[in-house]
């Protein structure tokens, strides 16, 4: 539902974003989403990012809880990170998901609160990795993004792609899988008592020479392509096991029922 239908509330809030960006200016907090805000720690920190997807789907944050990690947030994830107790260091979003009274609260609670247009040719999600791919850390977790409208779910897992061609590990968390993409190559993968189940989805047309030890069904140089199933709800066997492939980039979704 439109929360501003007319065009004097539609009016009335853009008034009003106006108005909380200058209040924010004068706190020497704001800064437009390209901005030179950077945290120190290349190639060593982790960063997490809540997007705004339902709060449902959204994983357990407490098994990250002896981590040291950056949070960023986007949209109404910036609200339900606060009411959580945690701090992003940075938020972006239009913030069309959240009502007047929220905003300003955050506006509050955030010291890097930026506020991007409604009509841009980015989502706020992808402004927010755009932002954590210039930090290079050693890893980018999101969370939120799932569950929700399947065009937002689907282009939220296509930016993982943005990872692999800066070498910096990405994948989306939510409470029932971690999706992950992997150029060819070859990977240890340890066991995981939150993710039992492991699948392979090619990404490209065509995977080859896919290699599986340590797993309950392992292969030896397959192939797959577009459609096949052959690599849906493997188990590890071992306490780590290990998978290759030759060509090709795959999607590896750890899963749980």
């Amino acid at each position: 539902m439109n929360r501003y239908p007319s065009e004097a509330s539609s009016s009335l809030r853009l008034h009003y974003l106006y108005m909380l960006e200058w209040q924010i200016r004068r706190k020497a907090i704001y800064r437009m989403a390209d901005c030179l805000f950077t945290i120190e720690g290349e190639g060593k920190m982790i960063i997490h990012i809540l997007a705004g997807g339902p709060a449902e789907y959204c994983a357990d944050f407490s098994r990250y809880e002896n981590e040291e990690v950056v949070w960023a947030a986007v949209d109404r994830g910036v609200y339900r990170l606060l009411k959580r107790g945690i701090t992003p260091a940075v938020a972006f979003g239009d913030y069309d998901s959240v009502t007047d009274e929220e905003l300003a609260w955050m506006g509050q609670q955030t010291n890097e609160l930026h506020i991007v247009p409604r009509e841009k040719d980015q989502t706020d999600l992808e402004i927010a990795i755009s932002w954590a791919l210039e930090q290079k850390p050693k890893l980018i977790r999101i969370f939120g993004a799932t569950g929700g409208r399947l065009d937002h779910g689907l282009a939220n897992i296509q930016m993982l792609l943005k990872g692999l061609e800066v070498n910096i590990e990405m994948c989306i968390v939510d409470n029932k899988n971690e999706i992950m993409v992997k150029k060819f190559g070859m990977y240890i993968i340890e066991g995981n008592e939150h993710f039992p189940y492991v699948s392979f989805v090619p990404v490209t047309e065509r995977v080859e020479g896919i290699t599986l030890h340590g797993f309950k069904y392992p292969l030896t140089n397959k192939t797959i392509e577009w459609g096949s199933t052959l690599c849906i709800s493997n188990e590890l066997i071992e306490e780590k096991g290990n998978f290759s492939f030759t060509s090709g980039i795959l999607m590896m979704i750890r899963s749980t029922d």
